[in-house]
């Protein structure tokens, strides 16, 4: 199956409106409405309101007050639905009750305010403004009925929605656009953007998601945040984390040439197009995944004073491109080779270092390690935060020997002399000081172990009693399958087995993640609730039930259970 056809449920899942209604409503057929748009529509029905008139029957408001402010407005249908019955409904009542509306008062000029002026507003407290095209919108009363959850819509307070709608296809409907209008306040004002300073190295990288949790700037490493992360099997281009050693560089595809070089000293050219038309395009389904990822809370422990990656230091992807065992074939080698595959990549610091790695030769040319010479990422080609315009995948091996902007390979007996793969991305024990390690000691790390963790609910955020839903994400290298997600309520005194969603995958070449969701009950009178994830792989490797055995000063492999702490509130 194509890449681009697997970015399922890209508008979210908003299958829990029918549970919004009473079973009555779902006999009559009105199960998609909400419910606000149903009690409010009974409201009128007995208590009609004074000096309201209908409107011509929108999709998403019932009534107006002809003349008087937004705020006024009784009810409004849940905007970007894209829910067909809200769309029957409306073109249902527009043909009961036609009526003659006066026309429309001209509206007086809207105040004009700054990006930074908007950008203040980005909480309930301080009123949540969002940006689209050159208008201003305070959408703070529509949070509550935003299909997709109000912790979604908050991610883009202070800021534009353009970005998070290209995510959401259902917003480019023209009823979504004339909700947003319903919220407006103003324009913005023609800002100059901000110059680069002269000399800087990353002037020339590429923008980024406004969603992204940013851990540096300079090179610049962010993360999707969690309520996002596992919205999707194959995570959106935009949203894959980012991790970046350096500069992003600037790269002509027209000119650029990967260099091979071969056993007998020969050296294998190719340029892009040569990849293209020259071997077979093969896709791979792979997750990649920092070694650091979940290091802040190892750095809860003891500060490794490295990037404090979250949970999102993880993401996966349909990659497409040429095998690399094609290409090394190609340029002389043949499968009994021994050795090591090194990568060099175009990124380089000021002293013209470039980033390099490596991994096994045998890896490299196994008929099943499905290692890519990848030119395309989801059905697009390579964006530039990872690899344009071209990138080693090694499905299973940590992210760090998944070189990007690759410019060059050669195979010795020895792995890369790269100070990324001798003296970073090792594990070592807790008792291990920099005054005491000894990077010679410890390998490089390929396979990482089995992974998981919870993406909602959030830490902190309140739930309620009754039902429930837990997701998550699950992980393990070397293409071992996942097996089983455990997921207790209570900090491990009780568990309940996750349902596993995802694609098929090949015993010994599982390199894709798992999604996983618990369906539980939270019973009244709770208090908080103690989540608690573990999976488990098809060679039964489960996780550490702690952090603090596997601190390690690099902060990297923490595979422990995944713990959230949530109050629960009465509705």
């Amino acid at each position: 199956m194509a890449c681009a056809s697997r970015l399922l449920n890209i508008g979210g899942n908003h299958t829990g409106l029918g549970k919004m209604l009473p079973s009555r409503l779902h006999r009559s057929g009105l199960c998609t409405l909400p419910r606000a748009c149903w009690l409010n529509f009974m409201a009128w029905r007995i208590y009609p309101p004074v000096n309201f008139t209908w409107t011509p029957f929108r999709s998403h408001s019932i009534w107006s007050n002809a003349g008087g402010p937004r705020r006024r407005r009784m009810v409004t249908a849940g905007a970007g639905l894209g829910i067909g019955a809200i769309l029957a409904y409306g073109a249902h009542t527009r043909q009961v009750a036609k009526a003659d509306t006066p026309a429309p008062t001209p509206s007086p000029p809207f105040p004009v305010f700054t990006r930074q002026e908007v950008a203040h507003h980005n909480s309930e407290a301080s009123r949540v403004w969002v940006t689209y095209g050159s208008d201003v919108f305070d959408v703070t009363d529509f949070l509550e009925l935003h299909p997709g959850g109000k912790s979604k819509i908050l991610l883009a307070a202070g800021g534009a929605l353009e970005p998070f709608w290209a995510l959401y296809a259902m917003h480019s409907q023209a009823h979504v656009q004339e909700i947003l209008q319903e919220y407006k306040v103003g324009e913005l004002s023609p800002e100059e953007p901000p110059q680069p300073a002269p000399g800087d190295p990353y002037a020339d990288d590429p923008p980024r998601h406004p969603a992204l949790r940013v851990n540096t700037l300079k090179p610049f490493n962010a993360e999707p945040p969690p309520e996002l992360l596992a919205e999707h099997f194959l995570t959106p281009n935009p949203l894959f984390f980012k991790r970046n050693h350096l500069p992003v560089p600037v790269v002509d595809p027209k000119t650029y040439r990967l260099q091979i070089h071969g056993p007998c000293g020969q050296v294998l050219s190719l340029s892009l197009q040569d990849l293209k038309k020259k071997y077979p395009k093969h896709e791979v389904t792979a997750t990649l995944q920092c070694a650091g990822n979940r290091r802040s809370e190892m750095n809860a422990i003891k500060n490794t004073n490295r990037l404090g990656w979250g949970i999102g230091a993880i993401s996966n992807a349909c990659w497409g491109g040429a095998l690399l065992r094609d290409v090394l074939m190609d340029a002389g080698y043949t499968p009994g080779d021994e050795g090591h595959v090194c990568f060099e990549g175009l990124d380089k610091d000021q002293s013209g270092t470039a980033y390099g790695a490596s991994i096994p030769f045998k890896k490299a040319m196994s008929p099943d390690g499905d290692v890519l010479l990848a030119y395309e990422m989801n059905g697009e080609e390579l964006p530039r935060d990872h690899g344009f315009p071209l990138r080693v995948i090694v499905p299973g091996i940590v992210g760090a020997r998944n070189v990007k902007w690759v410019s060059s390979i050669t195979v010795g007996p020895e792995e890369s002399k790269s100070h990324w793969q001798r003296k970073d991305y090792k594990g070592f024990s807790p008792s291990v000081t920099w005054e005491t390690v000894d990077f010679s000691k410890a390998p490089a790390i390929q396979e990482l172990p089995v992974q998981s963790a919870i993406t909602e609910p959030g830490p902190g955020t309140p739930v309620t009693p009754g039902e429930l839903t837990v997701k998550g994400y699950a992980w393990s290298g070397g293409g071992q399958r996942v097996l089983r997600v455990d997921v207790s309520l209570d900090g491990g005194k009780s568990w309940g087995v996750a349902r596993l969603t995802g694609e098929d995958q090949l015993p010994g070449r599982a390199w894709a993640w798992t999604l996983w969701e618990l369906e539980a009950s939270v019973p009244a009178g709770t208090r908080e609730l103690n989540i608690v994830c573990k999976a488990t792989d098809t060679s039964y490797n489960q996780q550490p039930d702690t952090v603090k055995p596997i601190w390690n000063l690099l902060g990297v492999l923490n595979s422990a259970w995944h713990r959230v702490r949530v109050p629960v509130r009465e509705e």
